[in-house]
């Protein structure tokens, strides 16, 4: 990757002028719900996204990455009824919170998150007044959640718990509030309804009546960067000089995000941040990410850090990828010794080659991995840690031939006193598009322990829930190929589901066919996915008047060099074909 020139000049002036940036974060931060991101279009790893870039251009050094531990209840007892915490024991009450089924709730691990926001922004704010400048909680901002009542996203106001106990412990200074998230800060408003010394200045693109003790700014649907940024500066001069500040930038005022109404760009943003952070230089802050419900959202909390580290508006390198980096440097960590077979033959090899043993524990998948190297992988890549969140432990790995299509991994986790498969892959090499790549006949990730409902409903194909993880995946798959020398992975969506989760990567080896579906994600965009796919599989989808019929041609994702990109006949067949969904009394 190469950095943009002004990450190193911003850098360099940083470690010249400023103390590192303190930032809270911890990998529990990811929420270990596995319907979230799809529900909601929430980025569960934004927390680890950001860490690692920021990290990564050295504008914060590992040093600076705070762990935070979990409040305690007397701290979330100072803010909310008993009933409201009693309540967050119960799975539906926090599967209302975050929009999933009770079933997708570990309640434990779930408190734990919030738990440790929670500490984060209380830490943070006692750093900060010690400094007299800047923190970053890479999670929080929790301003939805009243002193008796939580709701969207938002069990408790961590916000709220952290000035209440800064004010036990005898700050009494003027507290400030900026909420810059896309909707109105409703509970914190209630929660601080009673500190006179406490002063919250709203931007939303929302409007949910007026809130006490709140200077809120109504904003018109689709509000650009200019027209916010004139808005912000009229709240900035409204403000009372704080002696602590507490910064909501939220990345939901993007134009695009699923929930809010703004029309912010990732420019827009940093502008925010860097304008907010020269009206508060000198003041202790604590700044946290708040709401964001689209793909680059993790991109405004990391402009974020890189304002207040480096002072930093240059953009992050559009395609740059924190999964692949952060998947290939633990690659590159990992010895292939321990992955792969180690070359002698056993009493096992043995029995297996003469047909006397089953041979599951010691058969090669892709004649290199063992299934000993695979539970290693998993681990490594944090997939095993993430399972055990969930509910699952322990694990185990089997390999053997599926007959026809390759060679097939299973991976189970107990849980609840039985075995269960969640993880099944069949491999296979194959050529495609005349390259030989790692060619995906099967792929099943599934989470028994949860039900399908009206929040998560099923989708074509699907036995029970999945697991959340196809992102990590498909890098593991990726960088399964790159170590067998393969020129890239590819697969037969079965439905437009399918092929619709992998766009960003994978590509049609067919250019028309590709066009087709460009085409086809163009015209049904505004349908949520599950009807789009539905309409397909029931046909009532026309492609230029006539009845359409799911093309499940193989789509790859090139690691290196790929044939030869063919972009003219790609957009000739995008440009050349319309598609229409029909009532269903008119599909037959």
């Amino acid at each position: 990757m190469r950095l943009d020139p002004r990450h190193a000049l911003f850098r360099l002036r940083s470690r010249l002028s400023r103390r590192p940036l303190p930032v809270w974060y911890s990998p529990s931060y990811r929420l270990p719900l596995t319907g979230i991101e799809a529900v909601t279009g929430m980025e569960p790893r934004r927390a680890d996204f950001v860490a690692w870039w920021l990290t990564r251009i050295d504008a914060v050094p590992e040093r600076a990455l705070r762990v935070p531990r979990p409040i305690s209840w007397e701290d979330l007892d100072r803010v909310h009824s008993l009933e409201l915490l009693e309540s967050l024991g119960r799975p539906e009450t926090l599967a209302r919170v975050f929009g999933v089924d009770p079933s997708d709730v570990p309640v434990d691990e779930v408190m734990h998150t919030i738990r440790l926001a929670c500490g984060g922004t209380l830490a943070a704010a006692r750093d900060a007044l010690t400094r007299h400048a800047p923190t970053l909680n890479l999670l929080g901002g929790f301003h939805h959640a009243g002193p008796a009542s939580a709701g969207g996203n938002c069990p408790v106001n961590d916000v709220a718990v952290a000035i209440a106990a800064l004010r036990a412990e005898g700050f009494a200074g003027q507290v400030v509030v900026l909420d810059l998230d896309a909707h109105p800060p409703d509970g914190l408003a209630a929660c601080l309804a009673a500190d006179e010394r406490a002063w919250i200045g709203s931007l939303s693109g929302s409007d949910w009546g007026p809130l006490p003790r709140t200077d809120e700014t109504r904003l018109p649907d689709g509000t650009g960067d200019a027209d916010y940024l004139a808005a912000l500066d009229a709240t900035l001069r409204r403000m009372p000089r704080p002696a602590l500040a507490f910064v909501i930038a939220g990345g939901d005022v993007l134009a695009d995000d699923r929930f809010g109404r703004l029309g912010l760009t990732l420019r827009g943003t940093r502008a925010r941040d860097l304008r907010v952070a020269q009206a508060l230089r000198g003041v202790a802050s604590v700044w946290l990410p708040g709401g964001g419900y689209q793909r680059e959202a993790w991109k405004v909390l990391a402009g974020t850090g890189m304002a207040l580290a480096t002072g930093s508006d240059a953009p992050i390198p559009e395609g740059w990828s924190p999964l692949t980096a952060r998947f290939r440097g633990i690659s590159r960590e990992i010895d292939p010794d321990a992955l792969a077979h180690p070359g002698l033959l056993t009493a096992a090899d043995l029995e297996e080659a003469l047909g006397l043993g089953a041979g599951d524990s010691r058969s090669l998948l892709l004649h290199y991995y063992t299934a000993s190297g695979l539970e290693h992988s998993l681990y490594r890549y944090g997939v095993l840690g993430f399972l055990e969140r969930i509910g699952y432990g322990p694990f185990h790995a089997r390999i053997d031939r599926a007959d026809p299509g390759g060679d097939r991994v299973r991976v189970f986790g107990d849980a609840q006193g039985s075995e269960h498969l969640l993880i099944e892959l069949i491999l296979q090499r194959r050529r495609v598009a005349g390259s030989e790549v790692l060619y995906v006949h099967w792929l099943a990730m599934r989470n028994p322990l949860a039900r399908f409902s009206d929040a998560r409903p099923r989708l074509p194909g699907q036995e029970v829930p999945g697991l959340g993880l196809a992102r990590e995946m498909g890098e593991l798959l990726a960088l399964m190929a790159r170590r067998l020398g393969l020129a890239g992975v590819a697969y037969k969506p079965a439905h437009f589901h399918t092929a619709f989760a992998a766009r960003h990567n994978f590509a049609f080896a067919d250019p028309a066919r590709q066009g087709r579906f460009e085409a086809l994600v163009r015209d049904l965009g505004s349908m949520p996915l599950l009807e789009a796919t539905l309409a397909i599989d029931e046909g009532r989808v026309r492609m230029n008047g006539a009845p359409y019929a799911w093309e499940a041609d193989d789509m790859v994702f090139w690691l290196g060099t790929s044939p030869p990109e063919r972009t003219d006949e790609v957009r000739a067949a995008r440009e050349q074909t319309r598609f229409e969904v029909v009532p269903r009394d008119r599909a037959a």
